[in-house]
């Protein structure tokens, strides 16, 4: 590959838009991508420790606060989270999924592992293991070059 940083930067770029398109996310029922991830999230903090604080969330999603309380305010409204706090609530917001949420989680998974069994069939496990071990070093380096005002 004979490509100058600009060339490389841009088909960077526009892969990862081609991947993140909505064409994938179509296949879910009623859940965009942010918030399948978050209810994934949530499950799965849910599942070790019982549940998820705001700032945790945030932290995972790389995402604000802020952001998150709108999300999760929008999911609470489904009825696919609940929101609580600890006694007076000064250590924070925590949210955990409902069985509602949990069961359309669990209906988008099925739809998404069926989904991925066919390409990573056509793909190879091996490539798909390299690809998303090279995709996180690469992601790792962009946050630190973000972080050094990059």
């Amino acid at each position: 590959m004979n490509m100058n940083i600009a060339d490389i930067s841009n088909e960077l770029v526009y892969r990862t838009y081609l991947i993140n398109k909505d064409r994938i996310w179509e296949k879910l029922s009623d859940l965009s991508i942010i918030e399948y991830v978050a209810l994934h999230r949530i499950s799965e903090v849910g599942q070790k420790e019982d549940r998820t604080y705001f700032k945790d969330l945030s932290d995972s999603m790389k995402i604000t606060e802020r952001q998150v309380s709108k999300l999760t305010g929008e999911l609470r409204d489904r009825g696919l989270i609940l929101w609580s706090y600890e006694g007076d609530g000064s250590r924070g917001t925590y949210i955990t999924i409902t069985d509602a949420g949990q069961m359309l989680l669990e209906k988008n998974e099925k739809l998404l592992r069926d989904y991925f069994v066919r390409v990573i069939d056509r793909f190879g496990a091996v490539n798909v293991s390299e690809l998303l071990r090279l995709m996180k070093q690469l992601e790792e380096i962009m946050e630190t070059e973000f972080s050094n005002g990059g």
